[in-house]
């Protein structure tokens, strides 16, 4: 026969080389339609042959090859092969399909595992027999009684694209051989067998027995263990799976054995269930015992033998009457009452009748999902036997895919799987099933209970358990993660069988056994340990070294795709480019108290996203089903993954330290569970202070190799690693000599927490020692907490504060009450309570509501992240409060004794953490109010504290390693520097601890050019008493609210004035790029205060007069850049370029110096949307069809500081919305183009519009201008600047920080969607930001508008400030300046700076501004105000003005400057005063109709009116707003103005009518005729100010 394909094939094959060699065309973009078939039918013994010659990675499922007895001249080819009906046999994964419905499980190789290069053949054997060979061996009949007349078939699917026929010829002589040896082999085992069971032998279950057939396994697989063994001959004596190529000589890995001994091990043991221990069970008679038909068990040695398991009744399997059940295999036996009748004992597995798209697999313990990708159910599965009353039925999810929406569901039904013809979902069906669907209970499809508990089952993860079970009172049960939800249904029929749904996003489960199950996992593991090959380690004896356990190595039972090595020192993914999980390692024992478990990261992929994350867990090795990531388990484990920290699974502290993600290979954590059970972690050896409390003691360490990180080396080296400080003093909790709690000591500990019972925002987690408000952005109260237990006399209760949210007004409130948390009904806000409770409110003290006392020692508003508040009741009643553990005196007295602390997460307090400092206190020591330490729980940067220099004023003190400064003595001489020179651009801010309110004056701040190293030794005796009489080398400083240089006066009223500062303040100064100083108060920058400022300069402080204590809360920003990079392991060696022979120009660069980023000419991939068509070198691209598959993506990747820059060619407007660009993380290589970019979920950061999505979530919005109304030649650019930020750059103008933490490399893509056809890549000029030349546009050289008459032209784009990415225009800001001059109060203007929009022309077509809008009911129109500037007025949030906002009309009025103060002072228009020019007399009768007096006015009262404008033309005429002349105080030049008011209008309060104004006869607004054009109303109260 002619090793040939027929030339007839499926419609994407494409045949080459002369018919040998098949291609699937399109195979990025289609995954089936692959099917060829031989030329002529096989000849018996006849192996058809092929080799893969090609895969790709986008599709699940791969090769599937088979025979047919249909003709390939006549086939109506289907879309695959197992569409083939009417007499054809495939073989597709590891199962065996029969005219599409499958025959047999577990057969062979899987098909899907098979690489490029590998040789796959189908031969139909003389006897009638399908036969599966892969590279050479044969896998076994497949199927037997096939007719003589068939044609080879092979599909390529999925990821198979391209197969070359090799051979078309008879076995190898030396392979039949073999296998005919192998077939007689078992014929005379089976033979014995039978002999054997005819004589009533049995064997007898035992621990001993079971490891003798584990021997004999491996013996039969030709690895020599050891000395030879008697061959067991017992039910038990194979495996579930062997690897079917292994030949007499073969030798298995490590992982290979593992899997063998494993599976052996299971079977053994589940029949160990079934027989009953040691005594025997039944399911050997099976059924002929039972009397009933068992034609769906299967038979082969993988359902429990052929002989069954050994029975205390003396039953035989193999030859009963009842059994009618004929492997495909051919093997024939016992064992069928496994699926028999209710009342034998044998195990839950699976039903082999099952969904249409479901694969069995581990003795149908494991059930899957065919093609998750493209389909999304037909997955049903239901239990082989009913389940018995209080028998639990249990599945572990393995596999999820993040595709579909929805995942499994679960329940029970009474329909016989025999019986029933399974539907598409379980749902569907409309009797006898009770279904768990999300986290509600459906009844013959309808839902009967929406909420029945709080897990969802759509939110579960991989390696989550889902189990069920029905009372023996009927009550049917649902468990997750072992917790038990309650009762579902109370009444369940008496016979039901389990049912699973692998719906949606839920792929593969499998059931769990958890009968012994630590015991199993403890043999499991001692029998791998004796019987493991040397791969390199010695063998673990099994006597215990009595020095083994002093030495911290990794546990030997590791995630899936994980490795241990170098004796148990390290753990590494071996397959890191290929998974991206299943890397979890534990210790191998407990860690000590203040034992710290150190790994060094040794390798990096930068494939994925996310690395390493670390922490402990409660769970034994031993007995821990291992999930594919660590943070899945739901118990018992704490984990810093990123810079956060997670308890079971929730997150507990959003920002928590060094960010892990960012670490490279070299770097190194840990992690340390203190005495007094506190957790803490290091990154390259600094302490991220306490993470987590109350960990109990015997944890074990956990690394998760995931995402990056790919190998990781326990450093035991105690010598290397930093000390552990005996008292908790790395982090907010930090007790001073001072503080009130630090008589307690470290150890001390405390059964405070919150109580279970809280408000509804509120959420309670860290073993009830944090609370934090849910969704508190759109939420602001409800979120009250309360103490579990009553506070003793003297006993602190004290809080840190751990997240804020800088959106509301007002913050938390702390207090106690002498109310019961179970009698409490939790109100909105605690001092809506009017009985029994004392509260602290900002600065007001509140007894049951209502204000006892203001101005209390501390204003709780004001505290940030890091601050400590305290409580405590004193033993004589009095209420204290500490702030950051200073007391504050007195607030009330006369409280009951037994009071319960609260805490009202109200405003911007989010998240708020018990600290180990609540405790009994001694309040005799309470007498210093200097406090050792006060950090924050994190610094505002990335990075490592900045220090202050060890050369200061006289009377200065530095403690904590330098990051705080307290001024012992005086008013004076308390001068401090930075501990470096600070870079462009890095912030220098501390915060201010304590005051001294005898003495004046407060804080100076500046830059000096005056280095400290060359002053003399401390203290400075000789110093400048105060900094501004620092005059040796030039000095800028904020004195107050005067900037000075040198002393000398260089200006006044700068900002906030530094003598109003209080505790808790923060203060910052910077040098920014163009040589300017910033001092920022609070975070918020006050503008430039110093100009020509010199480069090498130092920050320096003057601690004078009140203030005496401060501390550091930034970061240096070389920890942000450089801090990131892998240490180098031979810098010391390798210094000099020469030594490698590396020439010294890249030895500089590699050494670490800044260097420009070399630009890289960029092109789009080849591989892009199937729509998209190429030209111009791969700079043009074109979307030539439809309106998506627009995909593409850059060959080279972005460099970091390089400006990707194309531009907008064609647009068709016959479609809606337009093109979207981002990047992606990974190598396009092998990216699976979706339709549109928004399908991108895999480190993927898309611009879409005016918002910024990260994975498909939308992470921002607002951000720069609308993409959909770009215009045709726009240019839009991306940037990823050095510390990984995305910038978007709009016609050369950048937006701002689009999104943070983009890795590096990184590849731009366009998506061509919509509207947008064609784009090309700007190559004239390839600039790297920051670096010299370009032809960069000075802002000075572009035109600036002029404020007259509202035209403006050529308005500039400022550049937004790096500290701030909002962006900024010159002519809004030119009329902010204006605003400022009028001097009216902040609070009529609303704090959110974000509604204040300017409507020059850049800035309404950069949004994409229509120029009309309707608004209210009945709808009406109203244009935008172009050419005007914006700023949004505070609105009084009560009922009318939110159905004002939604329903009342929207209108302008122009008045003059002097009616502003008034008209805003009053909240709304007043005739007669608003405006010299829009109020009149109504005494006149005029035609508008407004002449009659109102019915209840007194006869000749003059009504005046105020005139409106739906458009800003007619209000805008100078007769209403006239022009006013001002300066500009920044350029000296010379402006006009004007003003007006933007209002809502209620309908039916006004008329419209024609202009008053006379010389008007053109419409002055297109959209409005000048007959319509004037709005006039008498209603005061019908106008509300807006803008």
């Amino acid at each position: 026969m002619a090793a040939e394909l027929h030339p007839r094939s499926g419609k994407l094959v494409g045949l080459s080389n002369s018919n040998r060699t098949a291609r699937r065309n399109q195979p990025v973009q289609e995954f089936n339609h692959g099917l060829v078939l031989s030329k002529e039918p096989l000849r018996d013994r006849d192996v058809f042959t092929v080799r893969i010659d090609k895969k790709v990675n986008s599709w699940s499922g791969s090769i599937e090859i088979g025979v047919t007895t249909l003709d390939p001249a006549l086939l109506d080819f289907p879309s695959s092969a197992t569409g083939l009906k009417g007499g054809s046999w495939i073989v597709s994964g590891c199962s065996v399909l029969r005219d599409g419905r499958s025959v047999l499980e577990e057969y062979g190789r899987d098909l899907d595992q098979l690489a490029e290069g590998d040789r796959v053949g189908i031969q139909r054997s003389s006897r009638g027999e399908l036969h599966l060979w892969v590279n050479g061996q044969d896998c076994g009949a497949a199927a037997s009684g096939l007719p003589a007349k068939l044609w080879a078939v092979v599909d390529l699917y999925g990821k198979c694209t391209q197969v070359t026929v090799v051979s078309c010829e008879p076995p190898l002589p030396s392979a039949e051989r073999q296998t005919v040896v192998r077939n007689e082999e078992g014929e005379e085992e089976d033979e014995e067998e039978d002999e054997d069971e005819d004589d009533g032998v049995v064997c007898r279950a035992q621990e001993n027995v079971g490891i003798a057939a584990l021997m004999n396994v491996a013996a039969m697989n030709g690895v020599t263990i050891g000395d030879q063994v008697p061959e067991l001959r017992c039910g038990h004596s194979r495996p579930d799976k062997l690897p079917n190529n292994l030949g007499p000589d073969a030798v298995l890995t490590e992982h290979q054995l593992f899997d063998v001994f494993n599976n052996a091990i299971v079977s053994f043991y589940r029949a160990e269930d079934e027989g009953g221990g040691d005594e025997g069970g039944g399911g050997g008679g099976g059924a002929g015992a039972t009397g009933r038909d068992n034609s769906s068990s299967r038979n082969d040695a993988r359902s429990g033998g052929r002989g069954g398991a050994p029975s205390n009744d003396g039953g035989a399997g193999a030859g009963d009457a009842g059994n009618t059940s004929v492997s495909p295999a051919g093997n024939a036996g016992g064992g069928a009452a496994a699926t028999g009748g209710s009342t034998t004992n044998d195990a839950l597995l699976f039903h082999e009748k099952c969904g249409t798209l479901i694969k069995l697999s581990n003795n149908n313990k494991t059930a899957e999902r065919r093609r998750p990708l493209d389909e999304f159910n037909n997955g049903v599965v239901m239990t082989n036997r009913p389940l018995r009353h209080n028998e639990m039925f249990e599945i572990r999810i393995d596999k999820l895919v993040d595709k579909w929406s929805g995942s499994i569901e679960i329940g029970v039904t009474t329909h016989i799987p025999n019986h029933l013809d399974y539907p598409a979902t379980m749902t569907n069906l409309r009797s006898g099933t009770i279904m768990m669907s999300g986290c509600g209970i459906l009844t013959n499809g309808k839902g009967t209970r929406r909420e029945y508990c709080e897990f969802s089952l759509d939110e579960l993860q991989e390696g989550d358990h889902i189990g069920l079970m029905r009372k023996a009172s009927g009550a049917l049960h649902f468990y997750i993660n072992g917790i038990d939800q309650g009762v579902a249904a109370a009444q369940t029929p008496g016979v039901v069988y389990g049912v699973v749904d692998l719906y949606g996003m839920a792929v593969k489960v499998t059931i769990v056994h958890n009968h012994n199950h630590s015991e199993r996992l403890r043999r499991n593991n001692a029998i791998m340990r004796a019987m493991s090959p040397d791969v390199g380690r010695p063998r673990p004896t099994l006597t215990p070294d009595a020095d083994a356990p002093e030495r911290l190595l990794f546990h030997a039972n590791c995630g899936q795709k994980a490795a241990i090595i170098s004796d148990g020192r390290t753990a590494l993914r071996p397959h890191a480019t290929d998974d991206f999980n299943h890397g979890v390692v534990l210790s191998s024992r407990p860690l000590r108290s203040n034992e710290v478990f150190q790994v060094r990261i040794d390798k990096m992929v930068d494939k994925w996203a996310g690395s390493i994350e670390i922490g402990v867990t409660t769970h034994n090795p031993a007995y821990l089903q291992l999930p594919s990531t660590m943070t899945n388990l739901r118990s018992g484990t704490w984990m810093m993954t990123g810079n956060g920290v997670m308890h079971n699974g929730t997150t507990i502290l959003d920002e928590y330290g060094h960010n892990l993600d960012r670490l490279k290979a070299g770097d190194t954590v840990g992690v340390v569970r203190k005495e007094d059970g506190s957790l803490h972690f290091f990154v390259n050896g600094v302490a991220q202070g306490p993470a987590a409390w109350n960990v109990p003691p015997s944890v074990y360490a956990v690394v998760d190799l995931y995402g990056q990180a790919a190998q990781a080396t326990i450093m035991d080296d105690m010598v290397d690693l930093p000390p552990l400080p005996e008292e908790s003093s790395e982090g907010p909790s930090a007790m001073s000599p001072g503080s009130p709690c630090s008589v307690l000591g470290a150890g001390a500990a405390t059964d405070l927490r919150f109580h279970h019972l809280h408000g509804t925002n509120a959420v309670i987690t860290n073993g009830g020692r944090t609370a934090l408000r849910q969704n508190c952005r759109s939420e602001f109260n409800d979120a009250i907490v309360i103490s579990n237990r009553c506070l003793r006399d003297g006993e602190l209760f004290e809080i840190i504060i751990q997240k804020m949210v800088d959106r509301w007004s007002g913050s938390i409130e702390a207090g106690v009450t002498a109310i019961r948390p179970e009698e409490l009904e939790f109100p909105n806000t605690m001092t809506d309570i009017d009985y029994d409770t004392w509260m602290l409110s900002g600065t007001a003290i509140m007894q049951d509501g209502n204000t006892m006392r203001n101005n209390y020692g501390c204003d709780l508003d004001s505290l940030t992240s890091g601050s400590r508040i305290g409580m405590m009741r004193s033993a004589v009643g009095d209420l204290h409060y500490y702030i950051n553990g200073a007391d504050q005196g007195v607030a009330c007295s006369g409280l009951p004794p037994d009071v319960f602390a609260v805490i009202d997460l109200y405003g911007q307090c989010v998240q708020v953490s018990i600290t180990s400092s609540s405790g009994p206190l001694d309040n005799s020591l309470c007498t210093s109010n200097i406090t050792e330490k006060s950090f924050p729980i994190h610094s505002p940067a990335a990075g490592v504290a900045h220090r202050f220099h060890g050369k200061h004023g006289k009377n200065m003190v530095l403690l904590g390693e330098g990051c705080q400064a307290v001024r012992a003595g005086g008013y004076a001489h308390g001068i401090v520097f930075s501990g470096k020179e600070l870079k462009v651009d890095e912030l220098f801010e501390v915060r201010i601890d304590e005051m001294d309110e005898q003495w004046c004056g407060s804080l100076h701040v500046g830059l000096t050019t005056l280095p400290p190293p060359e002053l003399p030794s401390c203290p400075l005796s000789g110093f400048s008493p105060s900094l501004p009489q620092l005059r040796t080398k030039v000095t800028w400083l904020l004195c107050g609210s005067e900037v000075r240089r040198n002393g000398v006066l260089q200006r006044q009223n700068y900002g906030r004035s530094l003598d109003r500062l209080m505790v808790g303040n923060r203060v910052g100064v910077k040098r920014c790029g163009d040589d300017t100083m910033h001092v920022f108060i609070d975070g918020e920058d006050m503008g430039p205060a110093a100009t020509a400022v010199a480069k090498n300069v130092y920050a320096v402080l003057d601690l004078y007069g009140r203030i005496t204590a401060v501390s550091v809360v930034s970061s240096t920003l070389i920890e942000d850049v450089e801090a990131i990079k892998a240490p180098s392991l031979s810098s010391e060696s390798c210094s000099e370029g020469e030594d490698d022979g590396t020439p010294v120009r890249e030895s500089v660069q590699a050494a670490g110096e800044p260097c420009a980023a070399v630009p890289t000419a960029m092109a789009f991939l080849e591989n892009h949307g199937k729509n998209i068509q190429l030209s111009n070198q791969r700079l043009t691209a074109a979307r030539v069809s439809s309106y998506n598959q627009g995909l593409l993506v850059t060959a080279q990747p972005l460099v970091q500081q390089q400006l990707f820059q194309f531009q907008i060619d064609r647009l068709n407007p016959s479609w809606t919305s337009s093109l979207s660009l981002g990047v992606i993380g990974h190598s396009p290589d092998r990216l699976n183009f979706p339709s549109t970019a928004c399908c991108l979920k895999r480190s993927a950061w898309l611009l879409q519009r005016d918002s910024v999505f990260h994975n498909s979530l939308k992470i921002c919005e607002n951000y720069g201008p609308n993409l959909d109304t770009c215009p045709e030649g726009t240019a839009l650019g991306l940037l990823v600047d050095a510390n990984g930020c995305l910038h978007l750059y709009v016609n050369g103008m950048d937006q701002g920080v689009a999104a943070q933490d983009v890795p590096s490399p990184c590849y731009p893509f366009i998506d061509l969607y919509g509207q947008c056809e064609q784009v090309t890549i700007v190559t004239n000029r390839l600039p790297a930001v920051g670096g010299e030349g370009g032809d960069a546009r000075c802002q000075a050289d572009m035109e600036k508008a002029d404020v007259v008459d509202g035209i403006k032209e050529s308005v500039c784009w400022t550049p937004p400030p790096e500290v701030n990415p909002n962006k900024s225009c010159e002519y809004q800001a030119l009329c902010s300046r204006f605003k400022d001059l009028l001097t009216l109060p902040d609070g009529y203007f609303s704090e959110d700076a974000k509604y204040n929009l300017c409507y020059c022309e850049s800035c309404h077509k950069l949004r994409g501004d229509e120029a009309y809008y309707k608004r209210g009911e009945p709808p009406r129109d109203y244009a935008l105000p172009f050419g005007w500037c914006c700023f949004a007025l505070r609105i009084k949030p009560h009922c009318e003005v939110s159905n004002a906002l939604k329903k009342w009309h929207m209108a302008y009025h122009g008045t003059s400057v002097g009616a502003l103060r008034r008209t805003l002072d009053h909240s709304q228009l007043l005739p007669g005063a608003s405006s010299i020019f829009s109020v009149a007399p109504a005494k006149a009768e005029e035609p508008d109709g407004y002449g009659d007096p109102e019915e209840n006015s007194a006869p000749g009262r003059e009504v005046p009116r105020v005139r409106l404008s739906p458009t800003m033309r007619y209000s805008g005429l100078e007769t209403f707003a006239p022009k006013v002349p001002f300066r500009d105080p920044r350029s000296h030049r010379c402006h006009q103005a004007q003003v007006g008011f933007q209002v809502c209008v209620r309908p039916g309060s006004y008329k419209a009518g024609p202009q008053q104004t006379p010389g008007h006869g053109e419409p002055l607004d297109p959209r409005f005729s000048n007959t319509e054009i004037e709005w006039i109303t008498k209603e005061p109260g019908g106008t509300l100010l807006y803008g």
